[in-house]
């Protein structure tokens, strides 16, 4: 007699964005469905005989699943019960981790060569294999070591041993196009044969091996990308990974969470990766680990011992430090420019007008504020509209004497005549000191007309200009860093944050100028200060601020930050960037406590 095959009476699988599980069953057990969608935060009927649940609130209740009444009769997509059995795993590997820290099982250090295939051919630092071996001890990893610790190469590595295995037989590598270069390269060296790559554009290469796509290319490129992922068993590698760290409230993270599900492995690399604090962590851990990541970043944090919330993190990423680099130290320091009389006039002017009311009720408005106050304390006659977003100020030299009886507006529209911007002074004095000395310097303002400005006032020094809307960037990169005449480049870090190394021919940087958002700051930072200095090379970075302005509310900010970041990584050496040494003389990122900080500065000054 033939044994009767179990009626399935709920089954799961992925919605279409992969970032939900529909759960659907038979007439039989319609009432029993209704009471399983309302155990779940975000369960909701789709219709009589369907429910739809997030996929992090699903895998953090998956206890409400054995609730049901026909276990047997449970049937999962397959794509799906592997996103959930890798997830569970890795979190029992993590409490034994924490449970016994020197237990046995996990893959060493030393038995890393040999994981990674006759054809690998690249040589691995004593931290890279370290790194190495704690990634493969894990289905799935995140990899927050400094820029330089060669983040890059270990994700490949990480990649010949799932190939070698046979777990994976191609690579998605989503990045800055900064970063093209660097995974080309290092996909031809690291190999005897070197790895089939395509840059992902308008076409596909269908026999690429590694396939490399940009953050801005995800959204209108999903379905081509996930049939590529899914046409054969895949790793997904998330470089420069805080771009997505919105999660499923942005569009790089709501197509990175789509795509996630679809890869055998996933692999996120960042050396900033909670730079506005624990949401960040939150959705990048959850990209790795859905409803385990999140849940796990605000249990450790929700006690407020940043200490504690390491130790119990400190299992789920590696890190390379720069002081295991070996990097001579960086100076930094804070230099405070008091802004002259009319300056200072239409900055308070410009605070006196702006309300904080409409501020506090939108979003939007408050980032414009922040904007605008940021390019007031720098020179208020950036606020004005040139022919061109890139037109200079023209300053004339020597200013002008101040008219009496003139408009704000008009005074404004005039500024550069009349007064030079304390902060480009300084920058312009810095440059010059440097460049008698034969050092070269890296001059980092955010906005575009403060840049060509810049590059006005520096005209002398042979200055290289780098900015959003510059055709010939590689040539400008090149001149500065071999023509001998050149000796500045002025670039902002949302063009220039990522992706380049300088610190062979520059090792002193100025900010005239800095926005809210950490990550950034700290990315830049290393542009200049990064593995293969000299032994002894002196880094030097200046920062500069306008007295009794918004730069004092970026700087506070800034410093809680870094020292959240710090704390949660444990490396002294990013709490040590919160205390800049002072010496004489945007918006963008604003979280909620960014907000609070501007509303008050702008009631102070009321």
């Amino acid at each position: 007699m033939q044994e009767a095959v179990p009626e399935t009476s709920l089954r799961l699988g992925f919605d279409d964005t992969r970032t939900k599980v529909v759960l659907r069953t038979t007439e039989n057990y319609r009432e029993d469905l209704v009471q399983l969608a309302a155990r779940f935060r975000t369960g909701g009927q789709l219709g009589q005989l369907a429910a739809v649940v997030d996929l992090d609130d699903l895998l953090a209740g998956l206890n409400h699943i054995s609730t049901w009444p026909h276990h047997v009769g449970v049937e999962w997509a397959p794509d799906l019960r592997d996103l959930v059995v890798s997830v569970l795993n890795d979190a029992e590997t993590v409490k034994k981790r924490l449970d016994a820290p020197e237990a046995s099982g996990e893959v060493t250090s030393d038995a890393v060569p040999s994981l990674l295939g006759a054809d690998w051919v690249a040589e691995l630092s004593t931290f890279q294999q370290r790194d190495i071996a704690k990634l493969l001890s894990l289905q799935h990893g995140a990899n927050f070591s400094v820029p330089g610790a060669g983040k890059t190469r270990v994700g490949l590595a990480v990649y010949a041993a799932q190939k070698a295995s046979g777990a994976v037989k191609r690579l998605l590598v989503v990045c800055p196009k900064s970063a093209y270069e660097s995974w080309q390269y290092e996909t031809a060296v690291c190999f005897g044969h070197p790895l089939r790559t395509h840059v992902f554009d308008r076409t596909l290469d269908q026999w690429a091996e590694v396939l490399v796509v940009n953050y801005e290319r995800l959204d209108r490129s999903l379905s081509t990308l996930a049939g590529w992922l899914k046409s054969a068993p895949s790793m997904i590698v998330l470089d420069e990974a805080h771009r997505m760290k919105l999660g499923a409230r942005g569009t790089y993270g709501a197509a990175c969470m789509a795509l996630g599900p679809l890869a055998r492995r996933r692999l996120i690399l960042t050396g900033t990766p909670a730079p506005n604090g624990t949401k960040d962590l939150e959705n990048l851990l959850g990209f790795v680990w859905p409803g385990h990541g999140q849940r796990t970043v605000a249990q450790a944090v929700a006690g407020g011992d940043l200490g504690r919330a390491s130790a119990v993190l400190r299992p789920l990423f590696t890190r390379t430090t720069k002081q295991e680099l070996g990097l001579p130290p960086m100076e930094l320091r804070m230099r405070y420019v008091d802004m002259p009389d009319l300056h200072n006039e239409i900055y308070s002017s410009l605070v006196g007008g702006m309300s904080t009311g409409s501020a506090r009720e939108d979003l939007s408005s408050l980032g414009k504020t922040a904007l605008r106050l940021l390019m007031a304390a720098t020179s208020p006659a950036l606020l004005l509209e040139g022919a061109s977003r890139h037109e200079p100020l023209a300053y004339q030299l020597p200013p002008l004497e101040i008219p009496q009886g003139n408009s704000l507006f008009s005074l404004m529209q005039n500024l550069p005549d009349y007064e030079l911007s304390p902060k480009y002074k300084e920058a312009a004095a810095i440059v010059a000191e440097n460049a008698a000395r034969g050092r070269k310097t890296l001059v980092w303002t955010t906005f575009v007309r403060s840049l060509t400005t810049l590059a006005q006032l520096l005209d002398k020094y042979g200055p290289a200009v780098v900015h959003g809307g510059t055709p010939d960037r590689d040539e400008q990169l090149r001149r500065f860093r071999e023509d001998p005449t050149c000796m500045v480049l002025v670039s902002n870090p949302a063009t220039l944050g990522e992706g380049i190394s300088l610190h062979h021919v520059c090792h002193d940087a100025v900010y005239v100028d800095r926005d809210f958002m950490a990550g950034r700051f700290l990315q830049s930072l290393d542009r200049i200060h990064r593995l293969g200095l000299a032994p002894g090379t002196e880094t030097r970075v200046t920062v500069l601020a306008a007295r009794n302005t918004i730069d004092e509310v970026v700087e506070v900010r800034l410093d809680q930050k870094l020292e959240f970041m710090g704390k949660i990584l444990d490396d002294p050496s990013v709490q040590q960037l919160s205390d800049l040494q002072e010496e004489p003389s945007v918006a963008a990122g604003l979280a909620p406590s960014d907000m609070a900080a501007l509303l008050r500065h702008m009631g102070r000054n009321r």
